[in-house]
């Protein structure tokens, strides 16, 4: 095995991309509780892309490797790991300590590619905790787009009341846990409404199995349409909310009582508009949750969901290089992806 290997750094949050540097380090070694990893793929989210611009609200620790999302197999195992073996298939987990349950204060600050050394790199090293056996049916392209977005998704849908039949999930736009998010629900049987902003991506959507599609630019009050959408007007189950203040007043127009509106992200932005109070989620009787990820239990729930129901990733067409990540960042900050954007680690 070779003794160094390639790595992105971010050194600083500069407020753009200029902080991520390429280089060579030392292949790290394998404590007795850890597993050491050839990273075969990684996968960007929009919280890779705000760390470097200082935009990212959680703790992080500087200079630290990026990405969160990666799977690649088990070349070294420490004399104490029991839950793998040399040439396992293996899976990375956003928050190393997040093992079952609510998460805690001490897992919120284990974040892979913000306190902790992440994916972009050829081999990283992690506790036998902090990884997860990849599903069988999927590549490592396909795994490596599970870690973040996929069970965050999972997590929307099945961590606090589970998702049934026949309940309708409205998720917003076309990226990456949106597209999880309208998978595992139209495998659980449940009705999907999606929003978007152009016809051809309607057209994917439908592909993908939404039932309704909403362009958000012809309809801005789609709030009210969603509710039309769904039976008897009682309006919708579960939101899959990545807007922010740009989207949450139309999402608490169509929110059925006792729905859940799950917060993901801010891509509408954070900053004050003519923004709804918390008070509305008592005039809506509904709950509004905080998603941050989730847990090594619901992850593997969620895997075994995936190989059951044979799902595959959305993933955008165009893949980089690990030496092209830069390139990724730009590509994907301009918003030319579909789905999950990927990163092939030779």
């Amino acid at each position: 095995m070779a003794q160094n290997m390639k790595q992105w750094t971010v050194l600083n949050k500069d407020n753009d991309f200029n902080g991520l540097t390429y280089g060579d380090a030392p292949v790290p070694k394998v404590g007795e509780n850890e597993v050491l990893v050839k990273l075969h793929a990684a996968s960007l989210n929009y919280r890779d892309l705000i760390i470097p611009k200082g935009m990212y609200p959680f703790p992080l620790n500087f200079p630290v490797v990026p990405g969160s999302d990666g799977a690649g197999e088990v070349v070294e195992v420490g004399p104490k790991v029991t839950q793998f073996k040399k040439g396992d298939k293996v899976t990375t987990l956003f928050n190393q300590l997040h093992q079952y349950g609510p998460i805690d204060a001490a897992a919120s600050k284990s974040g892979l590619g913000g306190v902790i050394d992440g994916t972009l790199r050829e081999y990283g090293v992690f506790n036998e905790n902090g990884v997860v056996k990849s599903p069988s049916n999927l590549t490592h392209l396909e795994s490596s787009t599970l870690t973040c977005a996929a069970l965050t998704s999972w997590n929307a849908l099945y961590g606090l009341k589970p998702l049934t039949p026949g309940q309708t999930v409205l998720v917003q736009g076309t990226g990456g846990v949106s597209m999880f998010a309208l998978q595992f629900a139209k495998a659980a049987g449940a009705i999907v409404i999606a929003t978007t902003s152009s016809a051809e991506k309607a057209e994917k959507l439908k592909k993908l199995g939404a039932d309704h599609v909403i362009n958000y630019k012809t309809n801005p009050n789609w709030g009210e349409i969603a509710r039309t959408l769904t039976p008897n007007n009682q309006g919708v189950d579960y939101i899959i909310e990545v807007g922010g203040t740009g989207t949450l007043a139309q999402s608490l127009k169509c929110i059925k009582f006792e729905g859940f509106v799950n917060i993901i992200g801010f891509l509408g932005g954070a900053g004050p508009k003519d923004q709804p109070t918390l008070l509305e989620t008592l005039s809506n009787i509904c709950t509004v949750r905080g998603i941050y990820v989730g847990s090594k239990a619901l992850m593997n729930d969620m895997i075994r969901a995936i190989e059951v129901n044979n799902i595959h990733p959305v993933v955008d067409p165009k893949v980089f290089t690990l030496d092209q990540t830069k390139e990724a960042y730009e590509y994907m900050w301009a918003q030319k992806h579909f789905g999950k954007l990927t990163i092939k680690i030779d």
